[in-house]
């Protein structure tokens, strides 16, 4: 239930992620048949959301105060989760200027998905917000300069906050100008994810 934007390009980077966590309890399947309606785009805002909520008769938390995107020495760093049946996944996207990579997290499994260095947007989201997203970029991307592309990515959060309630109106956005090793901040990534599981942390959806 979430949405992070990237731009890399040779003289910078820019990250943007909203803030919503949206937490559901009841019968799994009433919560399936929310979740489908809410991907699908056909809630709009949260006072529809509440409604066919209550109308299921699920429980409902709404919070918009979730940080997904961070800057870790130069690196933007923005991930989105799911949980089923208590068992959480992250994917998990690293920024730099002209260098992106794309990784999976599930316990002590870390593994790459994707990389490139290029000039490019890259999104993470559920299905109807990357549409939302990718048709923002189209339309509004003109190969233009690192200041265009911090007006794409706002006007493609805006977009997406109007047409549904599963991302917030609020957002934070994030910039570097720097190229940092990338490879560096996953090794110290997939240590630590491995080190949590040797101790056998306990891990929550956040």
């Amino acid at each position: 239930m979430s949405l992070v934007i990237a731009y890399t390009g040779s003289r910078g980077a820019i990250m943007a992620g909203d803030l919503r966590e949206i937490r559901l309890g009841g019968d799994t399947s009433a919560i399936a048949d929310l979740e489908t309606e809410l991907y699908s785009g056909t809630i709009l805002d949260d006072e529809q959301l509440k409604h066919r909520a209550a109308e299921l008769g699920i429980m409902i938390l709404i919070r918009d105060d979730k940080e997904k995107v961070r800057e870790r020495d130069g690196t933007l760093i923005g991930e989105v989760t799911e949980s089923e049946r208590g068992i959480l996944r992250i994917r998990r996207l690293y920024v730099t200027a002209g260098h992106y990579a794309i990784a999976d997290i599930e316990g002590s499994r870390f593994v790459m998905r994707g990389r490139g260095d290029t000039s490019t947007f890259v999104v993470l989201g559920n299905e109807l917000t990357r549409q939302i997203a990718h048709a923002a970029i189209r339309q509004y991307w003109k190969n233009g300069t690192l200041e265009d592309a911090v007006r794409v990515i706002v006007q493609a959060m805006e977009e997406a906050a109007t047409r549904t309630a599963s991302v917030s109106r609020r957002y934070l956005l994030i910039q570097t100008k720097k190229s940092t090793d990338l490879d560096a901040v996953i090794g110290a990534d997939r240590k630590a994810c491995t080190e949590k599981d040797d101790a056998g942390e306990d891990r929550q959806p956040g």
